[in-house]
């Protein structure tokens, strides 16, 4: 009987002394597991704020030396970084951020980053824009803050409404040569020249940003667009002095949507044509999108007397428009400085031109304006379900063609013209 109370015994304490290794041996895999675990997920965002380099935020000092020293800590380092802006006001000289970057760069702007007003810092410095994004994959501009670049001095010294061979003042934001980048959420107002210039760029989307400049704020274009390829500005507010939006040479495959545009001068394809040997704009797209009050419309133009090239695949659908001076216009004979060689035509070959679903107001009676080259007709031109009333309800609104090969569809007023 003791004996048997004894064998019951050890082996109680034998079942414990095994419990107890098994829990402490599955606490030990389950941390080993959790680490294992943790190794595959997402490095944490480094965080570079630029007050902490020196900033002082007031509105006052020259706070450049900051953001640079910023990127330059930041740009190197392997994983996701962020150039953090709080609020505040900060003033900055012309600054270019450079790459190539180690891993996704994002700059998150909560302040208020002010240019110098008077354009002599740009001109001492050698800096053509001022703020620009070089080499760059994987960039992201994001937050609610403002690139303010305080243009109102500059205006007056802007000449290109004089002469053809005219230098542009200072933009406010340049991307040159970025991929997969990414703008979204912030203002950029008062430029001195274009507000947001792509250039030479892939893959780049700009989001529900707001641009702003007065209305005779002259070649304030909101976004210009140049040798870049897909490229998508969706759900933005942009009132400015110029072009809401321009489309350069060398662009294809570009979206634009859900795009509120005025004042300004409208959503352009062009100027083309301007220069030599210019690379041929291919796919562009405007869909849902609203022009209030603004100087023309949905708008190709190429200057007179230019060298061959194409433009071609564009697409122009679902689009209202309040009160716009010229709704649809082809301008072939684009001079906008007076001094162009009379009669000499465009050689820029349009081509593949659909206008579908525009409706609402002219300013003008003329709410369709074709005007092609009669040394390259534009070719395959649709009006399909176009619905333009002149804002004088006495009057019928107008179309005209001069050497355009095209169909008309559906409902069309004013009445074709082709």
């Amino acid at each position: 009987m003791e004996l048997t109370r004894a064998w019951l015994i050890s082996l109680l304490l034998l079942l414990i002394f095994v419990a107890n290794v098994a829990q402490t041996d599955g606490k030990r895999y389950g941390r080993r597991r959790l680490v294992a675990a943790g190794a595959f997920q997402k490095r944490p965002t480094v965080t570079f704020d630029v007050k902490r380099f020196g900033a002082a935020a007031d509105g006052i000092s020259d706070d450049s030396a900051a953001f640079l020293k910023a990127w330059a800590a930041a740009c190197p380092l392997p994983g996701r970084k962020m150039i953090y802006v709080p609020r505040g006001e900060y003033l900055v000289n012309p600054i270019e951020f450079e790459g190539p970057c180690n891993g996704l760069m994002e700059v998150l702007l909560s302040g208020v980053v002010k240019a110098q007003p008077n354009i002599n810092v740009f001109q001492q410095t050698g800096n053509q824009e001022w703020i620009t994004f070089s080499h760059i994959d994987r960039l992201l501009i994001t937050g609610a803050g403002t690139l303010d670049g305080q243009g109102a001095y500059a205006w007056q010294h802007n000449t290109c409404s004089k002469k053809k061979d005219c230098s542009l003042l200072p933009g406010n934001l340049r991307l040159n040569f970025v991929t997969r980048a990414t703008v979204r959420g912030i203002s950029v107002v008062n430029s001195k020249s274009f507000q947001l210039t792509i250039f030479g760029s892939n893959n780049v989307r700009v989001h529900r940003i707001k641009i702003l400049a007065p209305e005779d704020a002259p070649n304030t274009d909101g976004i210009h667009i140049g040798n870049s390829t897909n490229v998508r500005i969706t759900n933005s507010e942009i009132g400015t002095g110029d072009d809401c939006i321009s489309v350069g040479p060398g662009s294809r495959q570009i979206l634009i949507s859900g795009v509120s545009c005025g004042p300004g001068h409208g959503i352009s394809i062009g100027s083309l044509g301007r220069y030599p040997n210019e690379p041929d704009v291919i796919g562009v797209a405007v869909k849902n999108c609203t022009l209030t009050g603004t100087t023309n419309g949905l708008r190709v133009k190429t200057w007179q007397n230019s060298d061959r090239s194409r433009a071609s695949d564009f697409l122009f659908e679902d689009v209202v428009m309040v009160g716009v001076q010229n709704p649809i216009i082809v301008d072939q004979e684009y001079c906008p400085v007076g001094n162009c060689e009379k009669g000499a035509p465009s050689s820029v070959e349009i081509s593949n031109l659909t206008f579908r679903d525009i409706r609402g107001t002219s300013a003008s009676r003329m709410a369709v304006h074709l005007f092609c080259s009669k040394t390259v007709n534009c070719r395959n031109v649709v009006l399909e379900d176009i619905d333009l009333r002149f804002m004088d309800p006495r009057s019928p609104s107008l179309a005209q063609c001069y050497f355009a090969q095209g169909t008309a569809l559906g409902f069309m007023n004013p009445p074709s013209c082709f």
